[in-house]
């Protein structure tokens, strides 16, 4: 499995060691037979365009997941900025906010989504089910 890890955003120092063997336990976890993942890590701006330009809304988020095929997985881009933001307001870590929207987009590249009720909650259950598994190998998106 390839994880490429591209970080042109400056808000949160992020691995790409760390990242890439949170990315590869995941997928393992999933049992994905996918060879290949691209994770992007990207501004507010960049984020806020990327919204706009495939989704008609131009406000920020926190991930967009671009599955590809069965032998590619994706392109996920991932606002660490939102991450930072949403930590301070909520008292978490933001490392820990940016490895569930990693998580998050993994997902939707698997299939899974959340435009109602019944498939949000699958998703939310899944996301949990995965950050318990990355806590206990001790991964996290940081070096330390």
């Amino acid at each position: 499995m390839k994880v490429h890890v591209h970080n042109s955003q400056k808000d949160l120092p992020l691995s790409s060691k760390a990242i890439r063997a949170l990315v590869k336990e995941v997928l393992t976890f999933q049992k994905s037979t996918h060879s290949e993942v691209s994770i992007y890590f990207v501004s507010t701006k960049k984020i806020s365009q990327l919204h706009k330009d495939f989704f008609d809304d131009p406000t920020t988020t926190d991930c967009i997941s671009f599955p590809i095929d069965e032998d590619l997985l994706g392109d996920i881009f991932v606002c660490p900025k939102t991450a930072l933001d949403y930590a301070a307001k909520h008292g978490k870590d933001p490392h820990d906010e940016v490895a569930l929207y990693i998580i998050h987009g993994l997902l939707h590249c698997l299939g899974y989504d959340d435009l109602d009720p019944a498939s949000r909650r699958t998703m939310r259950k899944k996301e949990k089910i995965c950050i318990a598994h990355i806590k206990k190998q001790g991964l996290h998106c940081t070096s330390s």
